[in-house]
């Protein structure tokens, strides 16, 4: 049979593809950002969910409209505020998670051929949806302070003199999947003069900004300097439950209209329910307190992690030091030589993901990026002490 030609571009991602062995309790998984839901009150959340339905069944389990729910809408714009965003609901699309929203933005502007510049190393997710829609991928390094705004010039001149467009700049600005790291606020008003001084947009992938570990609030966003360059993705998946797959974008209103109308064509329009049990309890008082505590046990896992890296590692390795989120970013020198890293990490019982898996070209890479948010601090310890068995 065959298949268009961008069904090549159809591969697992290197999470996904190992969620079935990380489900195994002898394995210690490493690999997979996710929340920790033992803060919710699962009775509290299921009778809220019963209450919907009996004051609500007929209006929730009917079809909705592509624009998502007024109350969701208006609490986006609520958190919104926090990072400086100015904006109406009207600004606001409810999107099947903030993949959804990438994968929307990415048909709407990209044509097979065009060069998207990334973050290197990046989030493995969006890798996947810029190849299914025939994109190429550049990459701007990142240190410390995330992505460098000068780099990105540079890499844009290069690009125009070789006649290629890029549509947008990818950018996970707050505790980056997969580094961990933090562009300071210097750097996104930066960022945002350099693209708009060329007319190329912005995609700011920020799922993180609320999960800082000191509890300060976020940093100022990108979108908020700049709306007309800017297009946001935000996500409830970090902040309350994944499974609900419940995003947002904001973007100008011509945009966000086009956006609307691309989301229809494949999802009609995203869950009530789902949009419900998030306005009621994200709207909640009891939701922050939570969120404070999964947060604390964020915190407290990376103290774990880090200091089973300081026990466990070489010498000569290095690791990046988040101050939220879920990932760190660790760099072993020669650990690229590894024929099969994922394959010796798995037999050894640690499910992690292989730094290669972050670049588009799938380059040879000394480092690993670990997840922390979702395993207990034993746990980690042994997980980490795994991996160091394989180095």
């Amino acid at each position: 049979m065959e298949f268009a030609s961008r069904a090549a571009e159809f591969r697992p991602s290197p999470v996904r593809a190992v969620f079935e062995t990380a489900m195994d309790p002898s394995v210690v998984s490493l690999a997979g950002g996710n929340p920790d839901l033992s803060v919710l009150p699962g009775g509290d959340i299921g009778a809220l969910a019963s209450s919907l339905l009996a004051e609500r069944g007929g209006e929730i389990l009917q079809y909705g409209s592509g624009a998502g729910t007024t109350p969701l809408r208006d609490l986006v714009v609520q958190l919104m505020s926090r990072g400086g965003s100015d904006i109406t609901s009207a600004d606001v699309l409810p999107t099947t998670g903030s993949q959804a929203g990438l994968d929307l933005v990415t048909k709407l502007y990209c044509n097979p051929g065009d060069v998207i510049l990334a973050e290197g190393p990046t989030y493995v997710g969006a890798l996947g949806v810029f190849g299914a829609y025939e994109v190429d991928v550049r990459h701007v390094e990142v240190d410390e302070h995330g992505l460098d705004p000068q780099r990105v010039a540079t890499a844009l001149e290069q690009l125009a003199a070789e006649g290629k467009r890029v549509p947008f700049v990818y950018v996970i600005p707050s505790f980056q999947n997969p580094t961990g790291v933090t562009m300071p606020a210097e750097r996104r008003r930066e960022l945002v003069r350099v693209c708009a001084k060329r007319d190329v947009m912005i995609v700011e992938d920020d799922p993180y900004p609320l999960l800082s570990f000191d509890r300060s609030g976020p940093l100022p966003s990108m979108h908020g300097m700049d709306p007309e360059h800017v297009i946001h993705l935000g996500s409830f998946s970090k902040i309350f439950a994944p499974g609900l797959r419940v995003g947002w974008l904001v973007a100008p209103p011509e945009v966000r209209g086009r956006l609307q109308i691309a989301a229809e064509s494949v999802v009609i329009h995203p869950s009530n329910l789902a949009q419900s049990l998030v306005t009621s309890w994200v709207g909640s008082e009891q939701w922050e307190p939570a969120l404070d505590r999964a947060v604390e046990f964020y915190r407290e896992r990376w103290q774990a992690m880090k200091a089973a890296l300081e026990e466990f590692m070489p010498e000569h390795a290095s690791w990046t030091e988040p101050t939220g989120g879920f990932f760190t970013w660790v760099t072993v020198p020669g650990l690229a030589d590894k024929d099969d890293l994922l394959r010796d990490a798995i037999e050894q019982g640690v499910v992690l993901v292989p730094g290669s898996a972050c670049y588009s070209d799938g380059r040879s890479s000394d480092a690993v990026r670990l997840a922390f948010s979702g395993v207990s601090p034993v746990r980690i310890r042994e997980g980490v002490k795994r991996f160091a068995q394989i180095l």
